[in-house]
């Protein structure tokens, strides 16, 4: 299984720099292989919504990223749900000070770990970093 972060995921509906880069990646990896978890869905989100409260997106626009990340979610990713050994683990990987994580970080993190991925991508330099202190399986996948 290969976990993608949210820092991966929304250059898929979000126009970015990386997105064909993203792209072209995502299309390599093995039919049913990719994960991600709820917590990404409420992260992406979030993200619409601050990019509609800073104009960056207007209601049409993130209405339309709304369904398209719904549609990628559907047909492309298996999505895992947290459970308690997840959130016990995401609490322990906030008690290493030295990495630096954000609780959400660390939930994807234990998420990821705790439910057998052997690949945890990101886009997220301090995540990266972070997971790598915690020896835990974390790469970029493509370089920006």
């Amino acid at each position: 299984m290969v976990y993608l972060d949210t820092s991966f995921i929304a250059p898929l509906v979000i126009a970015e720099e990386i997105s064909d880069a993203v792209e072209t990646f995502v299309m390599t990896v093995q039919p049913g292989d990719l994960a991600t978890s709820l917590w990404t869905r409420v992260e992406l989100a979030s993200l619409i919504s601050r990019k509609r409260r800073m104009g960056e997106l207007s209601d049409t626009q993130g209405e339309a990223v709304r369904r398209e990340l719904a549609r990628v979610l559907e047909e492309s990713f298996l999505s895992l749900v947290p459970t308690a050994p997840d959130f016990a683990l995401a609490a322990r990987y906030l008690e290493t000070p030295a990495t630096g994580l954000r609780a959400g970080d660390a939930l994807h993190l234990a998420i990821a770990a705790g439910q057998g991925a052997e690949t945890i991508l990101t886009l997220d330099a301090g995540f990266m970093r972070a997971g790598r202190l915690l020896h835990l399986p974390v790469a970029h996948g493509i370089m920006p």
